[in-house]
């Protein structure tokens, strides 16, 4: 059993900031590619409105194909329940919904207001098969590009009510624009946990957009956060956050816990390529080029023939 969990991000919130259409069967072969590195848990995709998020449009081919390889545990992100019903009928059994702290942003986001998500959220949670597994995201947690700075008892008003609607769910704190600072994420999570200490699991979604990402990490491991959020390659963003650029590297994020000695389970070197890769998609927005890995000049050099190579190896294995 891994010291901490790992959740891959890149292949919903890293691709859906790309603007060129990404084939599917190179999405597919990307994903097949990070389970073989060591990734055991992965947010695949987003069932949203085509026309809302085109680059998500494959949603259901990419499930579906997941869950046949049955390699890895596969998280879907949905934006409501009526999307959340479209999910779980494809197959899905683990949904993550997010709800923004700050009204700007959530209406900015979904087009509603915070009590509105809540409500929708609620009515997901009603239609929920037995046994399927849900994570609550809060948005804006820690700062809003639109009012600031996040009160913490903003959050935890929100929290509270999400854990009466279902008590289960992990819990995920977003810096979604990667303004949070490593005393503010403790105080935080330190904050929560002591408030709702039956909550089975926390997790940490961070951004690097101004290079806080891996020390906001560490500073909510030391809260005794264990499941961590980061996107190979830097990949994403916030389509609905100004300014906001991408996830935490996976590769960053696996460096940091081998230098402390905490296991992932995630092979780093295997990473160095596929970070590569994707990061020379047509429009990849990422964060940084990733440290860790070596020969990153080389590994660019090389990234449209790993491409290539994902793609035969993935169906080769099929």
């Amino acid at each position: 059993m891994t010291a901490v969990q790992i959740v891959e991000v890149g292949p919903r919130d890293g691709f859906q900031n790309i603007g060129p259409f990404i084939p599917t069967e190179t999405k597919i072969a990307v994903i097949r590619e990070l389970a073989a590195a060591g990734v055991k848990r992965m947010e695949i995709t987003s069932f949203v409105s085509p026309r809302a998020i085109p680059q998500l449009a494959d949603a259901g081919e990419v499930l579906a194909d997941v869950l046949a390889q049955g390699r890895v545990v596969p998280q879907v992100l949905v934006p409501n329940a009526r999307y959340g019903q479209k999910a779980i009928t494809a197959g899905a059994r683990f949904l993550s919904y997010v709800i923004s702290v700050s009204e700007s942003h959530s209406r900015s986001n979904v087009r509603a207001t915070p009590d509105e998500a809540l409500a929708d959220y609620a009515r997901l949670v009603a239609q929920a098969p037995d046994g399927l597994r849900m994570r609550f995201n809060l948005a804006t947690a820690f700062h809003c590009p639109f009012e600031g700075v996040t009160p913490a008892s903003a959050v935890l008003a929100i929290l509270g009510r999400a854990l009466e609607i279902c008590p289960d769910a992990e819990i995920c704190l977003c810096d979604t624009t990667g303004r949070g600072e490593p005393a503010q994420v403790a105080e935080l999570f330190e904050a929560a946990m002591a408030r709702f200490p039956a909550v089975s699991a926390w997790a940490m979604h961070a951004h690097d957009t101004y290079g806080h990402g891996t020390a906001n990490v560490r500073a909510s491991y030391d809260q005794g956060v264990r499941v961590f959020d980061s996107a190979i390659g830097g990949l994403g963003g916030c389509p609905y956050a100004p300014g906001a650029s991408g996830n935490v590297a996976t590769e960053d994020l696996v460096s940091l816990f081998q230098d402390y000695g905490v296991e992932t389970g995630v092979d780093l070197v295997a990473l160095a390529p596929i970070a590569a890769a994707v990061q020379a998609l047509p429009g990849a927005n990422c964060s940084r080029n990733g440290i860790g890995v070596e020969d990153g000049d080389k590994n660019k050099a090389e990234s449209k023939l790993k491409i290539d190579s994902m793609l035969t190896t993935a169906y080769e294995s099929s």
